[in-house]
């Protein structure tokens, strides 16, 4: 009788780079919010991937970088922080984009753990030189002594299985800590109140996204149709004229905004959608302790 492996492995890497792209692809069901805009992940997100003979516990940080307030170095330490604490760390990056001082700044914290590290260059379908690109991989190979390096396109799914064999090689027998149907650890209202956010940053400016945080603030079968999930959600923004950037001309961008997150939010709790939006100004939230603590932005270890 084969035995049964299970682990905990780390998606760490710069913004945008792909981490929540290689996760959705992984598990065939979005749990990670996607937008071109960096530092969209805000939370660790532990999506959990299970097979017959393995279950491995993959966990999207937001991607490292130079914090500007508070929530950036919540988001920071949200990402440094698991280092210590799983069985394997993928440091993804973009096969695009040169060796630079942020990658320098993640491998000299690699080099405080002891966890294993797998370097995994991502969107490999849209490198042009690729004599170019091995040149900047000595850039990080030169600097860290990587357990495995893989080439791969988190979005075609180019050498990801060869990826997920490698991982397993490297997972020791051990539980199954989360029910085989389970693929997210976090409840259903982080879900849809990210699934509001991703939608905003599809819609807006750069004046808005980064200032935008989204509340659950009620969510119920509907009284009359047990087939109607009703929910009201608040749209969290800085200042007064993101407001007026989020409602929109005559309401018309926040009723996009529902209009594209009902649908999704739909598909995820199987019944149809009365959504309805609210937006609230919350001057500088994101550098404000009690701010940032309400909306979820603080840990037990604050």
């Amino acid at each position: 009788m084969n035995s049964f492996k299970s682990g905990f492995v780390a998606l760490i890497g710069r913004p945008n780079v792909g981490k929540s792209t290689f996760l959705n692809g992984v598990l065939k069901q979005k749990i990670s919010i996607i937008s071109p805009k960096p530092q969209t992940t805000r939370n660790c997100i532990q999506g959990i991937y299970t097979t017959d003979s393995e279950q491995i516990i993959f966990i999207d940080t937001p991607g490292i970088h130079k914090p500007l307030h508070k929530l950036g170095n919540f988001m920071n330490d949200e990402s440094l922080s698991t280092f210590d604490n799983v069985d394997l760390i993928m440091f993804i990056i973009d096969g695009c984009s040169e060796f630079g001082t942020g990658d320098l700044f993640i491998i000299n914290e690699l080099k405080k753990t002891q966890t294993p590290v797998f370097l995994v260059v991502n969107k490999i379908d849209l490198i042009k030189d690729k004599e170019k690109l091995m040149k900047n991989i000595i850039s990080y190979t030169s600097n860290y002594d990587f357990e495995e390096v893989y080439y791969i396109s988190a979005l075609n799914g180019n050498n990801v299985e060869k990826l997920l064999s490698g991982i397993i090689n490297k997972l020791e027998e051990g539980p199954m800590y989360f029910p085989k149907d389970q693929v997210c650890d976090h409840p259903e209202n982080f879900i849809i109140s990210e699934i509001i956010r991703e939608k905003v940053l599809y819609l807006t400016k750069e004046e808005v996204p980064h200032s935008v945080a989204v509340v659950i603030e009620y969510k119920d079968i509907n009284e009359e149709n047990p087939n109607l999930t009703d929910i009201n959600a608040v749209i969290v923004v800085e200042r007064q004229s993101q407001k007026k950037i989020i409602i929109g001309k005559k309401g018309q961008m926040i009723k996009e905004i529902g209009s594209l997150a009902r649908k999704e939010i739909a598909m995820i709790i199987g019944t149809k959608v009365y959504l309805e939006l609210f937006v609230r100004v919350e001057d500088d939230w994101r550098n404000r302790s009690s701010q940032l603590k309400k909306l979820g932005y603080f840990t037990e270890r604050d």
